[in-house]
């Protein structure tokens, strides 16, 4: 993979292992989402480990090759983030790039939040800031607006879901989301799996996703299974509790915010409108930029690889 290097580190109490390509220049540190890993990013690896920076993805915490702990409550946002800033102490320096897409741009998030003296610059994918309702859970409010088949609610109960994937399979599963373009709230309809994210699982495989990636991400998963995946949503309703200090906090750090024009996050309810309506800009007064990509979708860092790349490149450059 273009001379990108693995190795293992010790954060927090696990053993986490990351991908990195050069050894000099500024960190650009990459979060993956969910259902991915360290490998969703090894495009942006390559290309800004080529350009003088010091590329580094890690497997967050219950994926790939880092250890999965075994209780829901070892993966709330203060561990992950917790597991984060001990990866940035580990490469011996004080800030680092940030990019984070789906699940990892919620980190992401959280990282700016709670330690934004470690950031330079914030380049997010898929999920604008999430500002906390202090007067309702998230799982709450999500249930309210979208349903209990909406797709973060079915995940909450525990096994239930992992027992429904088993049905249809690592492969299809990974084939299923990694491929939807799906618009709108991903709705999974109750023993319909298979239907969830994409009603259409095509025959073949997209450009951007050869049968070579699918098999890396299949025997990662089959290894792990996705209960590590699955226990971040599981903390939802828990993290809103925890972050209730920071209810009404501003991100300071200057941010780069980019999705695809299908992407289901950017086409459910009201996040349009929260993104180009100033709501966005009242949270993250340092929102620089807002790219929104033509027939693009969820999974943009790896649909529209260079793109993103020179996205990513160009704004922290500036810095």
């Amino acid at each position: 993979m273009d001379g990108i290097e693995h190795r293992t580190v010790e954060v927090n109490g696990i053993k986490m292992h990351i991908a990195e390509k050069g050894k000099e220049g500024p960190v650009v540190l990459f979060l993956h989402g969910f259902p991915e890993l360290w490998y969703s990013w090894r495009h942006q690896i390559a290309a800004l480990g080529s350009l003088g920076y010091r590329a580094v993805a890690p497997d967050l915490r219950g994926y790939g090759d880092t250890e999965v702990p075994a209780s829901i409550s070892s993966y709330t946002g203060f561990h992950i983030v917790g597991d984060i800033v001990a990866l940035i102490d580990s490469l011996g320096v004080e800030q680092v790039f940030l990019v984070g897409h789906d699940m990892g741009a919620i980190i992401g998030w959280y990282l700016c939040m709670f330690r934004p003296e470690r950031i330079k610059a914030y380049v997010c994918l898929s999920v604008p800031f999430l500002r906390r309702n202090p007067k309702i859970k998230t799982v709450d409010a999500m249930r309210a607006v979208y349903g209990d088949d909406y797709y973060i609610c079915r995940f909450q109960e525990p096994g239930k879901m992992e027992s429904e994937m088993a049905e249809v399979g690592t492969a299809y599963v990974l084939k299923n989301i990694l491929t939807t373009r799906k618009t709108g709230p991903p709705i999974f309809p109750k023993g319909e799996y298979g239907t969830g994210f994409n009603p259409d699982t095509p025959d073949t495989l997209p450009s951007w996703l050869t049968e070579d990636d699918l098999a890396y991400y299949v025997s990662k998963f089959e290894k792990t299974g996705f209960t590590g995946g699955l226990n971040y949503y599981r903390n939802f309703n828990l993290n809103w509790e925890l972050t209730a200090p920071w209810s009404g906090v501003q991100i300071k750090v200057p941010v780069k915010f980019i999705t695809g024009e299908l992407d289901m996050i950017y086409t459910s309810f009201n996040t349009k409108e929260y993104i180009h309506g100033g709501g966005f800009k009242e949270d993250v007064p340092n929102l620089k930029e807002v790219i929104v990509q033509k027939g693009v979708a969820h999974f943009n860092n790896e649909e529209a690889v260079e793109e993103i790349s020179n996205h990513i490149y160009e704004f922290i450059k500036k810095f």
